[in-house]
């Protein structure tokens, strides 16, 4: 007769010397009462919501992230869309200025030089002689214009209008002896044109300050 396989003793209940349960086999519960398969689903249900709910926040956090980083770069788009926008409208600015400059001083080439004499009336009263150094076109009719506000204003001094060619239209040189002025309309223009540039050059793109993401 063929013996079958050797069937394992298990061990139930392992006492010690004392008579005490040293090991016991963990027992499967297999009857539940309806309280404590309510209290297994509650539980189950609990941990099931909690699991849904952070991965709802965790992909929502993504999203937020997302949508911020899409956000930053659109508005730093924007930022460099404007700052051309600004050097744009600042040159156009400047051509008009330019031609409007032109014009006025074509239809009055002494206004400069007479509304620098008129604000040097303090400056010269005193001094015996003005001499002024001009490329204007009619020089006479500069100097007419000066003597007459000299006269206006009481000055007792003489007016002397000098040619000088190297000078730019409508440029002068005002020369009293105690001190000198000069205007020149194009060196003028090239300093506001630098300085406009250089003012939108050092705002840069921060012009208009971009609102905190808190990112």
């Amino acid at each position: 007769m063929t013996a079958g396989p050797l069937k394992r003793f298990d061990f139930d209940t392992v006492f010690d010397d004392a008579g005490g349960v040293a090991s016991a086999p963990v027992r499967v519960q297999r009857m539940f009462t309806a309280e404590e398969v309510e209290a297994v689903r509650a539980k189950a249900y609990a941990e099931g919501e909690a699991s849904s709910l952070a991965k709802t926040e965790r992909a929502a956090a993504s999203a937020v992230s997302q949508v911020t980083a899409a956000l930053t770069t659109a508005l730093q788009a924007l930022a460099e869309v404007a700052h051309v926008h600004k050097v744009g409208c600042a040159d156009l600015s400047l051509a008009c200025a330019r031609t409007i400059a032109g014009a006025a001083l074509d239809a009055f080439p002494d206004a400069p030089a007479a509304a620098a004499l008129q604000a040097l009336i303090h400056e010269v009263e005193t001094v015996p002689r003005v001499i002024v150094r001009t490329a204007a076109a009619d020089p006479d009719r500069l100097r007419q214009d000066l003597e007459r506000i000299a006269a206006n204003a009481g000055l007792p001094g003489q007016i002397t209008v000098k040619p000088e060619p190297g000078l730019t239209r409508a440029a002068f040189v005002f020369d009293w002896g105690d001190g000198k002025a000069a205007f020149d309309p194009e060196a003028a223009e090239a300093r506001v044109a630098e300085a406009l540039h250089a003012a939108l050059a050092a705002e840069g793109l921060h012009g208009d300050p971009l609102p905190d993401t808190g990112d």
